[in-house]
């Protein structure tokens, strides 16, 4: 029997090196032997104020790259979260078995929440992580690869499918996060006490910028005291970012890295990182350009709602008849 993998990514910015590190450049391991979906969280992305050209462009810049990065849209199930109604419809139901505290207690809705003004903090957001059990959950998803930052709405997940199974018998596959141990968080250039984001232009290295522009921002990116570079996050956060970087798209560990540069000056260092990093983006690019060139974005979406559908659909039809609602039994 198959193993079942699910993952998205939320289309509210450029896609960056830690996106890659951490998301994108995982999924094609994952499509030879398991039924892989992956999919844009686009409904998501409207928890919070975004212009719909930027939307629609980042959705297709998204999905150029999943296929840059080696993902088969005829192994693996590419789709767009809004183009299978089964999301918001299980999304609904759900959320009558999310209790209000456990869901103020979210971390990540009590961060943006801060930032907000109290009277336009929108209901989608404080939902957010019902729906996000609901995009797990359609698809019996037993592996589910995320960020540190979403392990707990995994395990929201977890507990909202346990809760429905004890009321209504074995209806969800209960899923696992899985957090990759090197790389699942890479930090700003510019200040590596911070996760790098998709909102902070001189320390975070896009997908799509140019290769001269990123070069610019590791030689530019903040170190720390002394001259060794040796990996200790508390005391030398930036020159132990940048390690992580390179042991990651080196395919090493950081042991191994620390040991190419034990005689090396700081700039010497951030030349080495900067050469990997260019390779590997401009290798990215080149194959990102001559997806959008061949025009089948269109086609790998519109069949990839076609086959969420299928799976999405029958396991909403089994929900509505386990809570009884009419015409589903």
């Amino acid at each position: 029997m198959e193993h079942i993998v699910l993952s998205g990514i939320k289309p509210t910015g450029q896609l960056q090196l830690g996106n890659y590190i951490g998301a994108l450049r995982n999924f094609s391991k994952y499509q030879d032997e398991n039924k892989v979906f992956i999919f844009i969280a686009d409904l998501h992305a409207l928890t919070l104020p975004i212009d719909p050209e930027v939307l629609y462009n980042n959705t297709r810049d998204i999905i150029a790259f999943y296929l840059a990065c080696g993902l088969d849209p005829n192994k693996a199930t590419i789709f767009l979260q809004s183009q299978v109604p089964a999301h918001a419809e299980l999304g609904t139901i759900l959320g009558n078995f999310a209790y209000m505290g456990e869901m103020s207690r979210m971390t990540q809705f009590k961060e943006k929440s801060s930032k907000l003004n109290e009277k336009s903090i929108g209901l989608g957001l404080f939902t957010y992580p019902v729906l996000m059990a609901a995009d797990i959950l359609l698809y019996n998803a037993e592996t589910v690869p995320v960020g540190e930052d979403q392990k707990q709405h995994v395990e929201l997940c977890r507990d909202l499918a346990l809760r429905f199974n004890h009321r209504y018998g074995d209806i969800f596959t209960i899923p696992t996060p899985v957090i990759s141990k090197v790389g699942a968080r890479i930090m700003s250039l510019s200040d590596p006490t911070k996760k790098m984001s998709k909102s902070e232009p001189k320390g975070d290295i896009f997908l799509k910028d140019d290769l001269a522009v990123i070069r610019k921002k590791i030689m530019s990116a903040v170190t720390d005291m002394g001259s060794e570079v040796k990996y200790d996050k508390e005391n030398k956060p930036g020159i132990s970012n940048l390690l992580t970087i390179y042991s990651c798209l080196k395919d090493i560990t950081i042991e191994e890295a620390e040991k190419e540069f034990v005689s090396y000056r700081y700039g010497d260092f951030k030349k080495a990182v900067a050469d990997v990093v260019c390779d590997t983006i401009g290798r990215l690019q080149e194959k990102y350009n001559e997806i959008l060139a061949s025009g089948i974005i269109d086609e790998v979406i519109a069949k990839g709602a076609i086959e969420a559908s299928k799976i999405a659909n029958e396991t909403v039809s089994r929900v509505k008849k386990a809570v009884g609602l009419y015409g589903t039994k």
